[in-house]
């Protein structure tokens, strides 16, 4: 399936989704909708799986910063944290192939999963919303999504009638590492037509921390004296990016569809290497289109495409050390049946073809050429009191190397069961099996990686990775209590890994780890709650508290990063014109470790928010943030870094923002 057959039947969705088309379809009364992991309405409190929504009133305030800083601290979740120009969302202590980042439901067609120094290509302050689902969520997805989703909506092609302009324009500045960020988006409506435009523009400096770069358990490992207690700046730390993009769209009575295309351009600097810098550049095309329709058992039609060109340059100096060039397309449809008594379905194809390719001397990955198709159908019977729902994906994966070819057919399936004992509780139980193919990486690779300073040997003879998991879900939601808690557990037959031999490349000095499959064990749990102490009028006061906690165990003893339980408390003052936060992070010890890999000391970070909305237009907002006030070394443990960089020191922020 070309890519220009792709564009093609989304330009035709486009058309004729305009005025031929009559009747309008009656939504269903749901509270707030998740759109992530089914085509069909499912609302937050009706999920038997985890998830959480970051709107764009939180992403306005959330400290600039890479896809997984900005989401690290949500329950079950951290960040690979790579210094400030790099980092991807880490879910259940699982990271890389295993978490799945989309955009408006369609993969990246980066290379960010290969390595935690590549950069995801969409940066989170271009979203309208962030979804995360924490977990299997692999039967519409595909294997990729085994451990957990990050789904970046941009609203880039807009799927309502605009009448007139409207916008958001945010403009912020940051203390600790003289950063600067200014962005905006606009709609205008003319018609039936809906034009869009936006821009991102962000820099900082080297950042401050508390402490010296390398910590003191390092030091201590490799003989070297104590490190210094001052504060300095992580050396080559500094980011400068830009995004750009534009959509257009067709909104008729019965359904939408349109286009866009986005220019991401971003340097920054990589803290373990002094002199090594790195150049992204991707431009990305999104086709997106949703059609009433009257097609046997279904009455919707959703298409969703990309099709993206991505290089990741790696400079040394002035000099072009190793260049990543990652393109392709990825395209899904998905056939949505009605509502009949609370039974809602779907049935969706997928396919996927990307060209991987690196040059250079750390080119420690061959050319490779992947494919995949898949097909998937979700279920769901909700009977007000009690429900069930399923799902049945079957796909297959092709890998096609000068080092060897690979063919994957994998099959997931899933099953649940709810109910609602009485008002405001949801009580939810879901069992999945998952199948992963092994990646380009895990099968491949043969060479040395600096970034992790790792000497890393593929095995082409891998097998699927299974998983079988099992998540039970509370939700309850009655006056002033909300509550959403999570226990959960996953047993996994050929879990990937990187064993580590204990021998060095004698070309590189890296230790030589070569890529495995074991048995392996994770169970952990999340949980949110928040109490609405006192209310008057638009004015109320609240307490919210957060914890989590992972267990990781192969064949190989612990699992390596995963990471410590932490735990979180937030008060909340809403005055009506103003809205004032408080917020205790404390982050255990983790001294659980895999072999040759070294613990990490806890911390508690102290965090205060102020945003006002003085003026009659509430539009327009001004806010004040300041983070880890208390100045704490903080170390991730999920960060191949964590020994060599620290998480940024006190930190005071600044900005405005204006809707219209």
């Amino acid at each position: 399936m070309p890519k220009t057959a792709l564009f093609a039947a989304a330009g035709v969705l486009a058309l004729i989704a305009g005025p031929a088309l009559a009747a309008d379809a009656a939504p269903r009364e749901v509270s707030e909708v998740v759109v992530t992991g089914a085509p069909y309405v499912v609302s937050m409190d009706s999920t038997t799986t985890a998830v959480n929504v970051v709107k764009r009133d939180d992403l306005d305030t959330a400290a600039p910063g890479g896809l997984g800083d900005v989401l690290s601290g949500l329950p079950g979740v951290r960040s690979t944290f790579f210094g400030p120009g790099a980092s991807r969302p880490v879910i259940r202590g699982l990271a890389g192939p295993r978490v799945l980042v989309l955009t408006n439901g369609v993969g990246m067609i980066d290379a960010s999963a290969l390595s935690p120094d590549h950069q995801v290509a969409t940066d989170p302050q271009e979203a309208e919303r962030i979804e995360v689902l924490r977990g299997p969520s692999a039967l519409a997805y595909g294997g990729s999504a085994i451990g957990g989703i990050v789904n970046i909506i941009d609203d880039r092609i807009p799927s309502k009638v605009v009448d007139g302009v409207h916008g958001r324009m945010l403009a912020s500045a940051s203390s600790v590492d003289e950063g600067q960020l200014a962005s905006a988006a606009f709609k205008a409506g003319i018609g039936d037509w809906v034009f869009s435009v936006d821009g991102l523009r962000k820099t900082g400096e080297d950042y401050e921390i508390p402490v010296g770069q390398i910590s003191r358990r390092l030091a201590a490992v490799e003989g070297l004296p104590e490190p210094e207690r001052s504060g300095t700046k992580v050396v080559n730390s500094a980011v400068e990016l830009s995004a750009y993009g534009a959509g257009v769209s067709y909104v008729g009575s019965r359904g939408y569809g349109g286009l866009s295309i986005k220019k991401t351009d971003t340097t920054y600097g990589i803290a373990a290497e002094e002199d090594v810098t790195i150049g992204l550049e991707q431009t990305r095309v999104d086709a997106q289109g949703e059609i009433d329709i009257d097609l046997g058992p279904f009455d919707k039609v959703k298409l969703s495409a990309g099709w993206a060109d991505y290089t990741h340059t790696e400079f040394e100096g002035d000099e072009v050390g190793t260049t990543f060039l990652s393109d392709g397309w990825e395209g899904r449809a998905e056939f949505v049946q009605p509502e009949r008594n609370g039974w809602q379905g779907a049935v969706g194809v997928q396919a996927l073809l990307r060209n991987f390719d690196a040059i250079g001397e750390e080119a420690l990955i061959p050319k490779t050429k992947i494919t995949e198709q898949g097909v998937f159908t979700l279920q769901r019977l909700d009977r007000d009191s009690w429900g069930v729902e399923g799902g049945l994906r079957l796909d297959r994966r092709q890998l096609d190397s000068v080092a060897g070819e690979r063919d994957f057919t994998n099959i997931s399936a899933s099953a649940g069961l709810f109910v609602r004992p009485a008002k405001g509780w949801f009580l939810g139980l879901s069992a999945s099996r998952t199948s992963r193919a092994p990646t380009e990486e895990e099968l491949f690779s043969e060479g040395a990686h600096p970034a992790t300073q790792q000497f890393e040997v593929g095995d082409a003879t891998l097998a699927k990775e299974i998983s079988y998991a099992l998540d039970a879900t509370v939700h309850y939601s009655a006056g002033p209590w909300s509550v959403d808690a999570h226990l959960f557990g996953v047993k996994y037959d050929g879990f990937i890994d990187l064993e580590a031999t204990g021998v060095d490349d004698p070309d590189s000095g890296f230790q030589i780890y070569n890529f495995v499959q074991t048995d392996a064990e994770f169970y952990g749990t999340e949980f949110e709650a928040s109490y609405r102490l006192w209310e008057d009028g638009d004015r109320n006061f609240s307490l919210e508290g957060a914890a989590d906690y992972v267990h990781g165990e192969t064949d190989l003893g612990p699992a390596v990063r995963i990471p410590p339980w932490s735990v979180t408390g937030r008060a909340v003052f809403e005055g009506g014109w103003w809205t004032g936060k408080l917020e205790l992070r404390q982050v255990g010890e983790q001294d659980r470790v895999a072999a040759f890999e070294i613990p990490t000391d806890s911390y508690r970070m102290l965090n205060a928010s102020l945003v006002m909305r003085p003026f009659a237009d509430k539009g327009l907002k001004v806010f004040v943030d300041a983070r880890n006030i208390n100045d704490a070394e903080a170390r991730e443990h999920a960060s191949f870094l964590k020994d060599l960089a620290p998480l940024p020191g006190r930190s005071f922020r600044i900005g405005a923002g204006y809707t219209f």
